[in-house]
């Protein structure tokens, strides 16, 4: 299969998904969400792998998002028309586990992504936000409700009625990662990790 927005590798076991709109920051466009859906698909029916691997760029795991391309659709387009919708919760029903390995900004749409995974583990470079209140709306794609369960409530309310940015050690105090590791070590430590599994 061959991708515009993202890459993919088999290592043994392990399917690695990364990412890959470097000038948007990675962020999340229908095409990138369309082409990780067919990713994810092709994995969950390979055997041979038992565990997956998100993940993006040194500076940014996803931006977001990509808000250039939402600016011209209206609620019903987006959200009535599957526009977010129809790929969004993809990893979440994969039956395999899967580890969002994140550093740089995992922002809007790219924590919420990262949040779909059953785990995070994050470089001591990540920062994570919720910060669409700063442009009048909320999470969409259910950062509401997972970012809930994983900081608690007083936590979530402040972040996402702020936008505040969170870095990778107080979101691992917070619960929201289960480990940082240092940045250059990031992806090592999710093979070692995935390897486990």
């Amino acid at each position: 299969m061959t991708f515009e927005n993202i890459l993919t590798e088999k290592k043994g076991a392990v399917g690695i998904i990364t990412l890959n709109r470097p000038k948007a920051l990675n962020a999340l466009c229908k095409q990138l969400m369309d082409e990780l859906t067919a990713a994810v698909d092709d994995m969950e029916n390979d055997d041979n792998i038992r565990v997956m691997i998100v993940t993006g760029s040194e500076k940014a795991f996803a931006a977001g998002a990509d808000i250039k391309e939402m600016a011209s659709k209206g609620f019903v387009d987006v959200y009535a028309g599957n526009f977010i919708t129809s790929n969004w919760e993809r990893l979440t029903r994969t039956r395999k586990p899967v580890i969002a390995a994140v550093a740089g900004y995992a922002l809007g749409g790219g924590c919420e992504l990262a949040m779909m995974c059953d785990f995070i583990i994050a470089a001591d470079s990540a920062k994570f936000s919720q910060p669409e209140i700063t442009i009048g709306t909320i999470p969409g794609a259910g950062g509401t409700q997972r970012l809930t369960r994983a900081v608690g409530k007083a936590k979530a309310m402040e972040l996402c009625l702020t936008g505040r940015m969170m870095d990778a050690e107080e979101a691992e105090r917070a619960g929201l990662v289960a480990r940082v590791v240092p940045a250059a070590d990031l992806m090592a430590e999710a093979m070692k990790t995935a390897e486990k599994i």
